[in-house]
């Protein structure tokens, strides 16, 4: 499955794989994946399985181990997930002015590889504050070259089923992590040190079969194209259909309440202990992994702007089950319910968002523009988190959250009136 990085005369521009549009397949079955869709997506497996690891850990390891107070706490994770959303606009434009999007992925990959055995030697808060801010930065270099090699390998009318396929493998590696972590916290004497080592030799493993099974291949911009620089990239948004995208993944992102508050307001809700809390976000990961590929499959099908839409419904839904559950008593099936929910909200919007922007951006801008719709969707939730906390802080959980839900329903109605043609 290896293929050597193209050095010899570029094409004008980058087509989709054979595998992925297979001229000889019947009308009536559809084409293989591309090896590079299944490809990425066993890199993406492997990396999420060493991330979710940290992640799963790394809250306990800090407060309980290191001593941390919550209120560093929080900064360390505003900077986790405030980095990442900064750096993809660099990630997708280097991507697309050298057109190595497999060599920046794999920079992003790399350097994320590089954060888990430091880990091992960072003890202060600065230490541990500049190793999370460069895995962030890993992970914000690979994201949109990442996802501009999956639709520039998938044939358009397939995308949404690439990214499906894509998603469902990297949400089993967010399963396989946190259960990997326990059950090295529970056999090894040093824990944390186990999880961190294990952890950074599974992220050395994911870089390799990057490197040797995705394809590489240098893409040039046609003779007629615009030239690729950050002022062309920004450019982008003077087309309708990707302004459109971006603007309303920007005001649902905006309504959109982090997951570790959605895990709090459930355990509200349902009086589920603490020691089952750690679970939450497997019953998410675990509906994301079941219905990625059958919705982006739907999305192919009858559009990607509506399941994109009808994926924040899923959440609106969640929303009000939550909101009921806290006042009119708990139901057995109320977690269950809410977690379905909020696993088809990512299942829904997650990669079919991806796929509806690779279709509004040209080939030889691809990176740039996925990176945009990103960067407005995560800086529009690391603001909505911001503002959540604060809510319930002043107003409490019940208030901030009947709030967010009617913020939601309203940018799902003006979302309803900005679709994208293409969309």
């Amino acid at each position: 499955m290896y293929v050597a990085d193209s050095r010899g005369t570029p094409a004008p521009a980058v087509t989709p794989e054979p595998s992925a549009v297979a001229p000889g397949t019947s009308p009536g079955r559809r084409a293989a994946l591309a090896p590079t869709v299944l490809a990425l997506g066993t890199v993406s497996l492997i990396t999420d399985v060493s991330s979710e690891m940290v992640t799963a850990v790394l809250p306990l390891y800090l407060v309980a181990g290191l001593g941390l107070s919550p209120l560093g706490f929080g900064l360390l994770d505003g900077l986790y997930n405030g980095v990442s959303a900064l750096v993809r606009l660099t990630g997708g434009h280097l991507g697309d002015r050298f057109g190595r999007h497999k060599a920046l992925a794999g920079t992003g990959y790399g350097l994320s590889a590089l954060c888990k055995p430091l880990l091992l030697l960072a003890h202060t808060l600065p230490a541990i504050g500049a190793v999370l801010a460069l895995d962030r930065t890993g992970k914000g270099l690979r994201t949109a070259p990442r996802d501009a090699l999956i639709s520039l390998a998938a044939a358009p009318e397939d995308r949404g089923r690439a990214f499906g396929v894509h998603r469902a493998m990297d949400t089993a590696g967010a399963l396989i992590g946190p259960i990997l972590a326990f059950l090295i916290l529970r056999g090894a004497a040093d824990g944390y040190d186990a999880v961190f080592t294990v952890s950074a030799c599974v992220a050395v493993l994911g870089v390799l079969v990057l490197v040797l099974f995705v394809p590489g291949r240098r893409t040039e911009p046609a003779a007629h194209a615009e030239p690729v620089s950050l002022k062309a990239s920004f450019g982008l948004l003077r087309r309708r259909d990707l302004r459109r995208i971006g603007l309303c993944a920007l005001l649902l992102g905006l309504c959109t309440v982090s997951d570790g508050f959605v895990f709090l307001l459930l355990q509200r809700a349902t009086g589920i202990s603490d020691r089952w809390f750690a679970l939450l976000p497997l019953g998410t990961a675990a509906a994301f992994f079941l219905l990625a590929l059958p919705l982006g499959r739907l999305a192919d099908r009858i559009g990607r702007w509506r399941v994109f839409l009808g994926g924040h419904l899923a959440l609106l839904a969640a929303y009000g089950l939550l909101l009921a559950g806290g006042q009119h008593g708990q139901h057995p099936a109320l977690p269950y319910a809410v977690l379905l929910l909020h696993g088809s909200f990512y299942a829904a919007t997650d990669g079919v968002l991806m796929a509806a922007a690779a279709g509004a951006v040209p080939e030889e801008h691809r990176g740039g523009g996925l990176a945009l719709v990103q960067t407005g969707q995560s800086l529009a939730r690391f603001a909505a988190s911001l503002c959540f906390g604060a809510a319930w802080t002043v107003w409490g959980a019940r208030p901030a959250l009947a709030g967010a839900a009617a913020l939601l329903a309203v940018a799902a109605a003006v979302c309803v009136r900005l679709r994208p043609a293409d969309a």
